[in-house]
């Protein structure tokens, strides 16, 4: 026990020595993305009172927001006279919240974990339940909210094999944060075990499968993509690079040079990530020679454009629906790869790089079902977007193997809210 409140008090201290840092880092990224400097004062707990007994629900950043979306909807729905709070730490997440739900829910940044920002934000929140997405486990807040007799449940719970190896050396730590949730969803059985090796009872845990399998594009980006595909030319073929890092595109776009020497009516449609990016992407695109539309601009993608630029935020799932292959980045460079799920559902053959340690179960999974494959370098990616882009019947074939995929796992979102319901008075 005294090893494990040193840990947590060095955790503490560590946390406050940064906090220089901390506001030195979020003006840096405020030089690219301006909303990094807006709205300090939530990050340390001062924001207005709230309606009290809330449904929270934290998603970390846009990726978990849009998982989140049919869990909040239906909460909503469900319990129309309880306030629902999302909180997230990034602008983007927080733009997604508001551009889905505009005023229906209450949105404020989470604050750091500090012990009286936590304090001071509980205080003028008192929510009734925390429902956590994936792995946002903050020590200081669990400890806050257990002593409050607030219950935490950690849904779409995922654990790597990496992440699971740092907690061991510190597992006594990790299993007191770990018990003090009230419930654990996990996506599989794998991030059960990995879990239950930390000290978590099994009989807390449920494995309920992964709620990105439930979510579901808006009917109208079925129209809006054939609209799309006829701007663009409909005798072209379509590659998506999507959630591309810093390092990606110019290997992108190496292979996109060479690919589109063989098949002349190639389309690119390129996703980078982050939107403080957008700007050195559409210059890159640019110095090698290609007539860049973009869409935050509302240029249109016409016959003669070489790469459509998808500079907006929330659409993916709608370029989705336009493309034929996707690849899906974070994975050529060490970032652990993205969602995999949103292109499987549109029904595209997927290609991935090395990197999948984020989604690795996903990905081992739609590989043997042999919806997509897995590329190391270049030369890889261009032979494997070759391969879909030329032979159509692969390319279908692939696809309705991943679709079929997607549609077969479905249901973990009712098992969630059923583990949910139970907490809610």
């Amino acid at each position: 026990m005294r090893q494990i409140n040193f840990v947590r008090w060095f955790y503490t201290l560590s946390l406050y020595l940064l906090i220089p840092l901390i506001i030195l880092r979020l003006l840096w990224r405020g030089l690219r993305a301006p909303a990094y400097w807006q709205r300090w004062s939530e990050r340390f707990g001062f924001i207005s009172s709230l309606p009290p007994h809330s449904l929270w629900i934290h998603a970390v950043s846009m990726g978990e927001v849009q998982a989140a979306i049919p869990l909040i909807q239906t909460l909503s729905n469900r319990f129309p006279h309880h306030p629902i709070l999302v909180t997230t730490m990034t602008p983007t997440g927080s733009q997604r919240v508001k551009a889905v739900f505009a005023e229906q829910v209450w949105h404020v940044y989470l604050p750091y974990d500090l012990p009286d920002a936590v304090a001071r934000f509980l205080k003028r929140t008192q929510p009734q339940l925390l429902i956590l997405l994936e792995t946002e486990l903050w020590p200081n807040l669990l400890q806050a909210c257990q002593q409050r007799l607030i219950p935490v449940i950690l849904v779409n719970a995922r654990l790597s094999a990496q992440s699971s190896a740092k907690y061991q050396r510190i597992a006594g730590f990790m299993r007191q944060i770990l018990t003090s949730l009230v419930a654990i969803a996990a996506q599989t059985q794998v991030d059960a075990n990995r879990f239950i090796e930390l000290g978590v009872p099994a009989t807390q845990i449920q494995v309920t499968g992964n709620i990105k399998f439930d979510s579901r594009s808006p009917a109208h980006y079925a129209t809006q993509a054939k609209q799309l595909r006829h701007q663009c030319g409909n005798q072209r073929v379509i590659w998506i690079a999507a959630s591309t890092h810093e390092g990606e595109e110019k290997l992108v776009l190496e292979a996109f040079s060479r690919l589109k020497a063989e098949i002349k009516a190639l389309l690119l449609i390129l996703v980078p990530r982050h939107p403080e990016r957008f700007n050195r992407v559409a210059l890159l695109c640019q110095q090698h020679g290609y007539l860049v539309s973009r869409r935050s601009q509302n240029q249109p993608c016409t016959a003669i454009t070489d790469i459509y630029l998808g500079d907006t935020m929330g659409e993916l799932p709608l370029l989705y629906a336009a493309s034929d292959v996707a690849f899906v980045g974070g994975s050529l460079v060490p970032i652990g790869g993205h969602n995999l799920l949103e292109p499987a559902a549109a029904g595209l053959p997927i290609i991935v790089g090395t990197y999948v340690f984020e989604c690795e179960e996903i990905c081992r999974q739609l590989l043997a079902e042999q919806a997509g494959q897995q590329v190391h370098n270049t030369e890889q990616l261009v032979q494997a977007a070759k391969r879909y882009l030329i032979d159509a019947h692969l390319r279908q074939q692939a696809g309705e193997q991943g679709r079929w995929f997607v549609e077969k796992n479905q249901g973990a979102l009712e098992r969630v809210l059923s583990m949910i319901y139970a907490y809610i008075k």
